[in-house]
């Protein structure tokens, strides 16, 4: 077990990463709680609730479980509702914790349920595929989407640690397993180029879920993050960077209808038009583009943007959460391992791209 510390102050966290961290979230939430509401799907529930409900009852808390719909789809304002009406039937009170077990939609939703209820009660991230394990677990980022636009419903909502059971990912579809990797290439093309030169010699090892290679990866992207969440807990600086990709990935997801591409896969290729647009306005090298393009195909993810016209991509991108006075902002790279936001990309140049 390899754990990290999220320091933002009087409301620092640990992360815990390797195989058990599921069995130690009961002596976690038993000093400070003896109940806790565990927030997953059905899907994950198949898999991991018995291990969690467990060890809770061993550590002598006991839970009660809320059940969402499975699914980009369902993360949701409609869903959130039904959460909070849940919680109210069970008198949740604001000493009692939610354990959120699952991706990034059950992270999302019981996280900003959490931030919401009550004016804020704890909350404890157990998340159970690759992407959730490397990002949306870390960094306290919560929300909902809306039609118009993915996450622009949300708040700043901290948990109160965060257990990643790498064992859990022997039960992730292959798809979801190439999702988490957008992510934890992201890390390396925007931080670390000796970390992006790793993921190039072991992609092979990752894809084919090799322990100790997964639990590097993990714990690498998790430091990273940790790092820029403690220096710019609210993006207002450094963690936009976070971004690389997002921008055109997000108009993709909206684009599609959430859901037909999964996260992961529409941020991956959005890293390829980040990385073009790089090319063009940054003067990142032709030859380091190209890694980026071969470490993406590398991972299974796809490498073509759904076809949309020009007008539609600026109007999604156009509600960026990055837009700032009427500006759209973008996270290129200079060089791998080195990413900046810039808001003076000629029209010409994104069209280019975008073509």
């Amino acid at each position: 077990m390899r754990e990290l510390r999220v320091a933002l102050g009087d409301r620092s966290y640990p992360i815990r990463i390797g195989r058990g961290a599921l069995a130690g979230v009961g002596p976690q939430i038993a000093s400070q709680s003896s109940r806790a509401v565990i927030v997953t799907n059905a899907t994950v529930a198949a898999h991991h609730l018995p291990a969690l409900r467990a060890g809770l009852e061993r550590a002598g808390v006991a839970s009660d479980v809320v059940l969402i719909p499975d699914g980009e789809a369902h993360k949701s304002w409609d869903t959130l509702h039904d959460l909070i009406t849940r919680l109210l039937e069970l008198k949740v009170d604001r000493s009692t914790p939610l354990v959120a077990l699952g991706g990034g939609v059950v992270g999302d939703l019981a996280g900003f349920a959490a931030a919401i209820y009550q004016r804020g009660v704890p909350c404890v991230q157990v998340p159970t595929t690759l992407l959730a394990q490397v990002d949306s677990s870390v960094g306290g980022k919560t929300a909902v989407n809306h039609r118009l636009g993915k996450n622009m419903i949300g708040a700043f909502h901290q948990p109160a640690a965060v257990a990643i059971d790498t064992a859990c990912l022997a039960t992730l579809p292959p798809r979801e397993l190439a999702a988490g990797l957008a992510e934890v290439i992201k890390y390396g093309a925007i931080r670390d180029d000796a970390f992006f030169a790793w993921l190039e010699r072991s992609m092979p090892a990752l894809v084919a879920r090799d322990d100790e290679a997964l639990a590097h990866a993990i714990f690498e992207s998790c430091r990273i993050k940790a790092e820029i969440v403690a220096a710019d807990e609210r993006e207002t600086g450094e963690r936009a960077l976070l971004n690389f990709g997002h921008t055109f990935g997000h108009a993709i997801e909206t684009a599609t209808g959430y859901g037909s591409w999964l996260h992961g896969e529409a941020v991956g290729t959005g890293m390829l038009l980040a990385a073009r647009l790089s090319e063009r306005a940054c003067g990142l090298p032709s030859a380091e583009r190209e890694r980026v393009q071969a470490l993406v195909a590398a991972a299974g993810l796809p490498t073509v943007p759904p076809k949309l016209a020009l007008d539609r991509w600026l109007d999604l991108m156009g509600r960026d959460k990055k837009v700032q006075r009427g500006r759209m902002r973008f996270v290129l790279l200079e060089r791998l391992g080195r990413a900046v936001i810039r808001a003076d990309i000629a029209e010409a140049d994104l069209a280019a791209v975008l073509a």
